[in-house]
């Protein structure tokens, strides 16, 4: 398997292993019938979401507050299509919302709509898509629990929803029901954020955040929160990066991963449980390809094909075997995701 098209499938591994935190009674892994030719996936708080090569979204799990799109309020246990969606080419979650990319750029959502988060102008829960106000030529999303934000093709960020730790970066803490644009910030190449904090990267390698900074997150060397983005200190050659519940990690060029902020579960990976407001290395960790963030544990790829976790573990989530949590990586038993052919 082709590097590209192997970091292509892990991506949907590890957003899987790595959001999910309900344990299991057996090692079997389910297929669902029809769920085939499947291109991207996402994880929201009791819910999943997929898009086929079609261009449709289906999804599955708790439907409460209208996130399974099919216009109903009815928890599935299956896969449903989304209605009147087609032609997408990328899907995300938030807690209680679920996002999608069109390919003419345009962003639409539904599901829980708390402060905005769909972007449509209103506050009104949507059990069907709608379409997140003034946004076009948008190239990719991302939802969180309080806020929902876009990458805009000219390099621009564009967030709405909840605002009350900064986390839209546009300057104040009022929560916007449309998308506005975070300030003094151009040329990113990816988006992604925690639970009430925002993380984008840029095209030069660089890391810069904003929102909450209780516990470090931001990564700016303070705990004080920021409306605006700051660059993570000490951070440089950054090829990918994810935001956790209130800690966030990156991945370097020369596959070694770096985290900053809460570590009461050892998210940070670093052997304590003590937070740190600056960027610092995961120990015993190299060669690393691809990256991701739970809410208080995190998951990694080795080139060689192996998966390693840390963090907190009490749903089995690191999947050693154990409940116990680990302030270090462990390896995630008999699972290689580019085996040896024999």
């Amino acid at each position: 398997m082709k590097l590209g098209k192997r970091i292509a499938y892990v991506g949907l591994m590890l957003l899987v292993l790595c959001m999910s935190i309900v344990s299991v009674s057996t090692n079997a892994v389910y297929a669902y019938e029809g769920m085939s030719a499947v291109t991207n996936i996402a994880v929201g708080h009791m819910h999943s979401i997929a898009l086929k090569s079609d261009g449709t979204v289906w999804t599955w799990g708790r439907n409460s507050n209208g996130q399974l799109g099919d216009g109903t309020r009815w928890t599935r246990k299956t896969p449903v299509q989304v209605s009147d969606l087609s032609d997408i080419q990328a899907v995300t979650t938030g807690r209680h919302h679920s996002m999608a990319l069109k390919s003419d750029g345009t962003v639409w959502a539904w599901g829980a709509n708390v402060n905005g988060i769909l972007g449509d102008g209103t506050a009104t829960q949507r059990t069907t898509p709608v379409q997140s106000s003034g946004l076009s030529d948008i190239q990719a999303i991302a939802g969180q629990m309080s806020h929902s934000m876009a990458l805009k093709n000219d390099g621009t960020v564009w967030a709405w929803g909840t605002n009350s730790s900064g986390q839209l970066g546009d300057g104040t803490t009022t929560g916007r029901r449309t998308a506005v644009q975070v300030s003094e910030l151009s040329d990113i190449k990816a988006i992604d954020g925690g639970d009430y904090h925002s993380i984008a990267l840029k095209s030069d390698g660089t890391v810069w955040t904003w929102g909450r900074n209780a516990y470090g997150e931001l990564g700016d060397g303070t705990t004080v929160n920021k409306t605006v983005p700051v660059q993570v200190s000490g951070l440089s050659d950054i090829q990918a990066i994810a935001g956790g519940g209130y800690h966030s990690i990156a991945l370097k060029s020369d596959g070694t991963v770096w985290a900053w902020g809460a570590n009461n579960t050892g998210q940070l990976g670093i052997g304590t449980n003590e937070k740190v407001s600056g960027a610092v290395q995961v120990s015993e960790l190299s060669d690393i390809q691809a990256i991701a963030a739970g809410h208080q544990h995190n998951i990694v790829l080795k080139s060689d094909g192996t998966l390693w976790t840390w963090g907190i573990n009490h749903f089995g989530q690191l999947g050693n075997g154990t409940t116990l949590g680990s302030f270090t990586p462990v390896q995630v038993s008999g699972l290689n995701l580019f085996p040896t052919p024999h």
